[in-house]
């Protein structure tokens, strides 16, 4: 075969799998809430010769000479982002929401403060406070959860537990969380008892972008974000804050948790945040929220008992134990017909992480191939085919025809 790219001429090896990464995408259904497809564009932007330049430091502060035209793309992401979401201050240089978290805290605490955050078990997210991350060695992190009727924030909770232990910051924000989160009642416990507010919406960005659920930037001291999951951008992340915190949040992230920039993920987050103010992305965003909300009622109607009793956002959590099953085992049998997602624990599991009682389902996937009503209701059925009966072999037959009949974009 004769090389066609500098990529196939140089390394057959890594094209031939970049290849079959895209074959499998095109012939797979994504439900993970945690992925988005891109853009041709941004993948553009992402390969491009930014990726070049090492440009340590801010637009028009660098360490490194031939930084004219990285500031003025940096400059550019930055009044991008801020414009987007409606903030004071934006910092675009942050690798990861992990690393996103980390410069916060780094604003606002020293090792040991007491620090308030949702528990990973109920839907919070690693980097607040877990025992496995860092984040909760170098802090003392105390969580809140749900309430055990409704498996919603229990804001009493919060309350009580800020007024107890006092902390610096209260974080908000989760992985698995499938409701609407009431920024004004965790501000108000915040400014009782004297902490910051920090609200990691890594996976509601693009919801909240073009106000499909209500922004947390009006109530927050700091939000931080991906940029690959509903913002629908490259792998990567972003900070927003007040004007007054701006100087310390930069200085956090270089160099205080980081070195030079990736320009080329800079790049790919200026054409994700263009592209999230366009008519097209808003309409994916709609039809993100209302499939996931089809999604979760057809589920419900099949026998599937979901968590909180449904979804207010690009998610659905799904108790198995209703249908006799495990996360571990649901989704292995799901990506057998071509329906990849990932078992996921729910509140107050009886299992361990390795096994899950829960499977938490994204909707964005299916928005991205602008699938309709009708095979929203439909996929719910071939889930339920592959969990419970005989007919793997005929739900993956369907699968590979509806991804032939809506491909992914680009």
């Amino acid at each position: 075969m004769v090389a066609t790219t500098a990529l196939e001429r140089d390394d057959p090896a890594v094209a031939d799998l970049i290849g079959r990464e895209r074959a499998r995408q095109q012939a797979t259904l994504s439900m993970i809430a945690a992925e988005s497809t891109t853009s041709a564009s941004v993948l553009d932007a992402l390969g491009s010769v930014f990726d070049d330049k090492t440009a340590e430091g801010y637009p028009g502060h660098r360490y490194h000479r031939g930084s004219g035209v990285a500031d003025e793309l940096e400059t550019l992401t930055i009044e991008r982002a801020k414009t987007l979401f409606g903030a004071d201050h934006a910092n675009v240089q942050v690798h990861s929401g992990v690393n996103a978290n980390v410069a916060v805290y780094r604003v606002l605490l020293e090792p040991a403060d007491p620090v308030l955050a949702m528990s990973l078990s109920h839907g919070g997210h690693l980097s607040h406070g877990a025992s496995a991350s860092l984040t909760g060695q170098v802090y003392d992190f105390t969580h809140y959860g749900v309430r055990a009727d409704t498996e919603r924030i229990d804001y009493d909770e919060v309350r009580s537990l800020a007024l107890a232990h006092r902390p610096k910051l209260i974080v908000a924000g989760g992985s698995s969380y499938p409701r609407l989160i009431e920024y004004g009642r965790l501000r108000a416990i915040a400014d009782e008892v004297g902490a910051r507010l920090l609200v990691d919406m890594a996976h509601i960005a693009g919801l909240v972008a073009v106000g499909v659920i209500p922004s947390p930037v009006p109530h927050a001291d700091f939000v931080t974000m991906t940029t690959y999951k509903t913002l629908l951008g490259p792998h990567g992340g972003l900070v927003l804050c007040r004007a007054e915190h701006g100087r310390a949040l930069d200085r956090a992230v270089f160099p205080g948790t980081q070195g030079a920039p990736s320009l080329s993920q800079v790049a790919a987050k200026a054409v994700c945040l263009h592209r999230a103010t366009t008519d097209w992305f808003r309409a994916i965003q709609q039809t993100t929220v209302a499939h996931a909300a089809l999604l979760a009622a057809s589920l419900g109607g099949l026998g599937y008992r979901m968590v909180s009793g449904g979804t207010d956002n690009h998610m659905a959590l799904v108790d198995l134990r209703s249908r006799g099953l495990t996360g571990d085992v649901a989704e292995v049998a799901l990506e057998e017909v071509g329906i990849i997602t990932n078992r996921n624990a729910i509140p107050f599991d009886p299992t361990p992480v390795s096994v899950t009682s829960g499977l938490r389902l994204g909707a964005a996937g299916l928005a991205l191939r602008e699938m309709g009503r009708g095979e929203v209701v439909e996929i719910a059925g071939l889930i339920d085919a592959a969990l419970t009966t005989d007919g793997a072999a005929r739900a993956r037959e369907r699968v590979l025809e509806l991804c032939r009949s809506f491909p992914l974009p680009d």
